[in-house]
């Protein structure tokens, strides 16, 4: 039989058929499933070495066999329904309780042979038996008597792990939202074709794990819903005030307290906390580049991430401006209406192919992630594993390796492999071959993920791609430096966000009176991205250097940087004072090794344009060093790094 839909969702375990079973496990990722069995009924002998995962390349896309042998498949995918059955018949749906060294061992079974370090990572990631990230103590306990509020600003991803944590604890917290809703980027960015390019298995919260995923890399109201779910599910959104835009924030050495002022639907108003949480993060503020006659244009013009739903774009001329991320995924979809589309192209993307980007997971697939308890878990936890370290060894520059463009032998591999992939994708159209392969190392700039969309979009009669500089811009088109004007009716600008700018729209006044744009001068610094000097409990979230490239995952480090604040206010709350502040010591060791660190991988070393930079050409965006250095480093303010009083 072929299994052409999805097992109804009220169609349990209990009631699929042996011959449904089979089908299903033909879809199944089998070193995710094999654990998972083994977790279940604590039969440990399901973990056969020829079952492991085998050590393949995750560069080009993870293998959802595990890399076996089709006879080792097999083989593994008939145990497996030997032990479901078995498992169905005992009619014992808890998992059988065992010991961490037992734990270790299914984990170990997808990761292979791993630094005993590692271990708290993982059955952090893993989520069970316990969440490890939840606060180990609570404010009635600790500090009954203090007041101690917190103001967290900005309900995306990491405000709202902030406030779920805090609530965890029994702080006061309010949250303030300038939209409509929570979500952040995720609201903002409503373009067509707006999608995950990192799977949403580890672009999840490990304390809020489910298995109703319908894609590798979920669209985005996928993602969107699953954050108001979180906002829902927590009973975080009582707590949010939304429309309300924080315009300052002024420390009052005195009495060691924050004075916001906010607006919103009632007006301006002046809140007072002891604490601060920014999570408004690094891609909030749309960049509009600054290109001669901007505001001249007379048709339709708005950024990705504001996006203007009135215009129907159907028939119309239409000009792209950028070819990053966003511009990446909403050029396909114009492309399919517009009359005419022109795209403008400064730099190339590097491009991973991606076979499954665009479609929904297999049927069988989707059936076990929701239906198999704990499934999700593992399948989870092996997509976390690949991006742990990742591929940060391909960006490692080797000094020794001389080429014009790769930064050392393994970048070269993985730089033949993705121009090879380019030029069989465009080898009936050369010409944009030529104008679509970077002359910059991998990893030197964000890469970006295809299955066949973005090229054949490329490739219609009706698009053309431009690599000309745009020189100005007048009421009726684009002008480029070979004196063509390109007339069009509307403009659409994918040129990214001001990233480097860190909280630029906010007035930020800390001890002294100090401002955060006086110190950091445009060049945004903190420790670990969350606490800074002269800036008394103020704690950054997704702040400079944290935002990641070749390792990692950014809901990781948020949840990282949370639990580390939530430890900074324990020990703040058991010390007795009012404050806490980073000293300018550990702070300025620190950042020298995070830009030392830089210079040894491809996007310190290169010259390409990039929003990982800021305007001084320092890589002040992304995490340099390994996931487990963050990981460790935020597990609570070591001894000497901080001043109380």
């Amino acid at each position: 039989m072929a299994l052409t839909t999805v097992v109804p969702n009220d169609v349990r375990l209990a009631d699929v058929s042996a011959d449904e079973l089979t089908e299903i496990l033909k879809h199944a990722h089998l070193p995710s499933l094999l654990v998972t069995l083994a977790f279940l009924t604590g039969d440990l002998t399901l973990l056969k070495e020829e079952f492991k995962p085998a050590t393949v390349s995750v560069s080009l896309g993870m293998d959802p066999s595990g890399g076996l042998s089709p006879e080792a498949q097999e083989r593994a995918r008939r145990e497996a329904l030997e032990a479901l059955l078995r498992y169905r018949e005992e009619g014992n749906f808890e998992p059988v309780r065992l010991n961490n060294s037992q734990l270790q061992e299914l984990m170990q079974f997808i990761t292979g042979p791993v630094d005993e370090a590692y271990i708290p990572l993982m059955i952090h990631e893993l989520g069970i038996p316990v969440d490890l990230g939840a606060p180990k103590w609570n404010k009635h306990d600790v500090a009954p008597d203090t007041t101690f509020r917190v103001a967290i600003i900005g309900a995306g991803m990491s405000g709202l792990v902030a406030a779920h944590r805090l609530q965890q604890a029994g702080i006061p917290y309010v949250v303030f939202e300038r939209s409509i809703d929570v979500g952040g980027v995720w609201l903002d960015n409503d373009y067509p074709g707006a999608r995950l390019d990192t799977s949403n298995f580890t672009y999840s919260y490990s304390f809020s794990q489910h298995g109703t995923w319908e894609d590798q890399y979920s669209t985005r109201d996928a993602v969107l819903g699953y954050l108001q779910g979180v906002a829902d599910d927590f009973g975080i959104r009582e707590n949010i005030r939304f429309h309300t835009k924080v315009t300052s924030a002024i420390f009052d050495d005195e009495a060691g307290t924050w004075a916001l002022t906010v607006t919103g639907p009632d007006g301006t108003e002046e809140i007072t906390t002891e604490a601060v949480i920014s999570a408004v993060g690094q891609l909030n503020e749309p960049n509009i580049p600054d290109i001669e006659g901007v505001s001249t244009f007379n048709g339709d013009s708005w950024h990705t991430a504001r996006w203007n739903h009135d215009v129907d774009l159907s028939g119309k001329r239409v000009a792209v401006i950028g070819t990053g991320a966003s511009a990446f995924q909403v050029i396909p979809k114009i492309a399919e209406i517009a009359g005419q589309l022109t795209v403008f192209q400064r730099t190339p993307a590097w491009v991973i192919p991606t076979p499954g980007y665009t479609k929904v997971l297999p049927v069988g697939l989707r059936w076990l992630l929701e239906n198999l308890q704990h499934y999700h878990r593992f399948y989870r936890f092996n997509q976390f594993w690949v991006n742990v370290d990742g591929i940060r060894y391909l960006a490692v520059v080797d000094p020794e390796w001389k080429h014009p463009v790769s930064v050392s032998a393994k970048n070269e591999g993985m730089r033949a492999a993705l121009e090879t992939f380019l030029r069989t994708s465009f080898a009936d159209r050369p010409d944009l071959a030529d104008k679509l392969v970077p002359q910059y190392p991998p990893y030197a700039k964000r890469t970006l993920r295809d299955d066949g969309t973005w090229s054949s979009a490329l490739k219609r009669e009706n698009v053309t791609m431009v690599t000309d500089r745009i020189t100005r811009i007048t009421e009726t088109g684009v002008v480029t430096d070979d004196g063509i004007l390109h007339e069009v009716d509307v403009i659409v600008y994918g040129t990214g966000f001001r990233a480097s700018e860190f909280l630029s729209t906010l007035k930020l006044q800390g001890r002294d009176g100090k401002t955060l744009d006086e110190q950091w001068g445009g060049d945004a610094r903190a420790y670990y991205g969350i606490t800074i000097p002269n800036f008394p409990n103020l704690f950054c979230l997704y702040g400079p250097n944290t935002n990641l490239n070749v390792n990692g995952s950014v809901v990781m480090f948020s949840e990282a940087a949370v639990e580390y604040t939530l430890e900074c206010i324990q020990a703040l709350l058991e010390s007795g004072h009012k404050t806490m502040e980073v000293r300018q010591e550990p702070f300025d060791e620190f950042n020298k090794h995070i830009d030392d660190t830089s210079k040894t991988l491809a996007v310190g070393v290169s010259n390409v344009n990039s929003w990982y930079k800021n305007k001084f050409g320092r890589v002040s965006q992304n995490w340099p060093l390994t996931t487990l250095e963050y990981w460790e480093g935020t597990r609570g303010p070591r001894p000497g790094d901080y001043d109380y009083k």
